[in-house]
């Protein structure tokens, strides 16, 4: 039996500031209708560069070789281009879970969406577990 797929909504935040503030729980009253949503569905936003970061720190600390994603997680973070587009951009955590269902999927999506449109929020993404949806790490080069 196939298991059910699982979901992850991921956003984008339009200003730099405003992505600054987000990624370490700063008060910030643009912010205040954001923070709202994410409490109503139990979800934490983690910043992506912040998880990349910490991707490579700990591969550095336990062995690159172990991490098959690391040269191209560091080339990313150190790329000035790259850094300032992951900076503002966050992956929604529900109840500590990095993927969890569509129905939970849906509703945080349906009420990121007016935000999005106001303009918060610069772009709302929801992807499943499902390869065939998503693109797939970098081919290892030998």
């Amino acid at each position: 039996m196939t298991e059910p797929l699982q979901y992850q909504v991921r956003f984008d935040l339009a200003d730099a500031q405003r992505a600054e503030a987000m990624a370490h729980g700063q008060a910030e009253p643009a912010l205040a209708p954001l923070v709202a949503v994410l409490a109503r569905h139990r979800a934490v936003a983690k910043r992506q560069f912040d998880a990349f970061a910490e991707y490579v720190a700990d591969a550095e600390r336990r062995g690159v070789d172990q991490f098959p994603l690391y040269a191209w997680t560091k080339a990313t973070i150190e790329n000035p281009v790259k850094k300032e587009k992951y900076l503002k951009s966050f992956t929604l955590h529900v109840e500590g879970r990095e993927v969890y269902d569509k129905a939970a999927a849906d509703a945080l999506e349906a009420e990121l969406k007016p935000l999005a449109e106001a303009g918060l929020i610069s772009r709302l993404k929801k992807y499943d577990t499902d390869p065939a949806h998503n693109p797939q790490p970098p081919a290892q080069r030998g």
